[in-house]
C-alpha cells in the first residue's frame, strides 16, 4: 500500500513548512508528496524544508516532484531546502546534480536557519 511505503509528516515553523518524509519515494508514492507540496503552496507556503532523515529510498520519480516545484516557489520569494539525507539517498541527488540546484544541509536547522533569514538560491 502506497501509505505504508511513504509516510509524510509536516509541520509549520513560523512561515515555514517542515516536510517530513518516512519510508520510500518512488513513482507510486511521489504523488503523495506532490500533494503535501500542492497544498503547502494553496496556503501561500513558499518557505519548505524537507527532512530525510527516515527516507530509504528515492527514485527518479521522486528526485522529478522537487524539479516539478521549485521554480514555482521561487518564483514567489521562496525555496525548498532539503536536510538530513542518508548517504544513499544524498548520492541519487548527487548523481543528477541535485546540490548545483538546492541547499542540501547535513542538519534541519541550517535549512531553518537559511530560511528564516531569507537565504534563497
Amino acid at each position: 500500500m502506497i501509505d505504508e511505503k511513504l509516510k509524510i509528516q509536516t509541520k509549520k515553523n513560523d512561515d515555514i513548512h517542515c516536510v517530513y518524509l518516512n519510508g520510500y519515494l518512488d513513482a507510486h508514492t511521489a504523488p503523495k508528496l506532490e500533494e503535501t507540496f500542492q497544498r503547502i503552496i494553496n496556503e501561500g507556503g513558499y518557505k519548505i524544508l524537507v527532512n530525510f532523515s527516515e527516507l530509504d529510498y528515492i527514485s527518479s520519480a521522486g528526485l522529478g516532484v522537487f524539479m516539478a516545484y521549485i521554480e514555482d516557489v521561487r518564483n514567489n520569494g521562496g525555496d525548498i531546502k532539503l536536510t538530513s539525507m542518508k548517504d544513499k539517498v544524498f548520492s541519487v541527488f548527487d548523481l543528477l546534480g541535485f546540490p548545483m540546484l538546492f541547499d542540501i544541509d547535513a542538519d534541519e536547522q541550517d535549512g531553518i536557519s537559511k530560511l528564516a533569514n531569507n537565504q534563497f538560491r
